[in-house]
């Protein structure tokens, strides 16, 4: 579905650009979900930027069923790191920002509103505003915002970097549960690599500079958090580790 070919990006212009990224590839398959793993500042977020459409490659190509992204033509639902509430709106009102803004309405996304607030345990925190509810609380509101757009494709950019370990976990598990319902095509950068092993179905290590995908592995463990204690898991992780810190050396 998403298809990005000898794609390169760079900030500045000159002898004073900074060459972000180098002949990047990579396929992101529908209907699953997709990792980007590698140290910070390998050019993680901004190959999700050009995914997103909100930056566009120097050279090389970036698609989606074969057109150039378009973020008017398509719903693409994006969750930061920072949730990406609006702190003078409630919880009920940032859930729905992202259909008013694509012009959706009617009984569908009624009903599907009502649906994933339940789901997501958010129908008795809805007219709190985002200073009044916890971290995994404002994360469930951004799940809830982005999965009710019915998204054509999911971009998140470390979205659980800001919780505590206990509530990450926590946080993982209804995300699982989410896309198990939902099955949204998602792209997700994190430098967590249990994080990268626990939800997505093939890890892509970025590393070198300018960056670039140096190898992609499919993972076994996908979606199977029980599987997080065992010597496979453990080993899948040691490789991944050594192979981000060979792409960075």
């Amino acid at each position: 579905m998403l298809e990005v070919e000898g794609a390169a990006f760079s900030y500045g212009n000159g002898d004073e650009a900074a060459h972000a990224l180098e002949n990047v590839s990579l396929s992101v398959v529908r209907g699953t979900v997709h990792a980007l793993i590698g140290a910070s500042g390998c050019g993680k977020s901004t190959l999700l930027r050009l995914a997103a459409g909100l930056l566009r490659p120097m050279r090389g190509t970036v698609q989606v069923d074969g057109a150039e992204v378009n973020p008017e033509q398509l719903r693409i639902g994006f969750l930061p790191q920072n949730y990406g509430l609006l702190p003078w709106k409630t919880a009920r009102e940032n859930i729905l920002l992202g259909v008013r803004v694509k012009g959706a309405g009617g009984q569908s996304w009624a009903e599907a509103f009502e649906e994933i607030v339940s789901d997501l345990g958010l129908s008795d925190l809805l007219d709190r505003y985002p200073r009044e509810l916890s971290g995994g609380q404002q994360q469930r509101v951004g799940l809830a915002r982005v999965f009710l757009l019915s998204p054509d494709f999911l971009l998140m950019d470390e979205p659980f970097s800001a919780l505590d370990a206990i509530t990450r976990e926590s946080m993982q598990e209804v995300f699982l549960s989410l896309w198990e319902k939902h099955a949204v095509t998602t792209l997700l950068v994190t430098h967590y690599v249990e994080e990268a092993l626990a939800l997505a179905g093939r890890i892509s290590v970025m590393g070198g500079r300018p960056s670039t995908v140096v190898e992609t592995f499919e993972n076994p463990f996908a979606g199977n958090l029980a599987c997080s204690a065992s010597r496979p898991f453990f080993e899948m992780g040691r490789l991944l580790r050594a192979k981000i810190a060979g792409a960075s050396a």
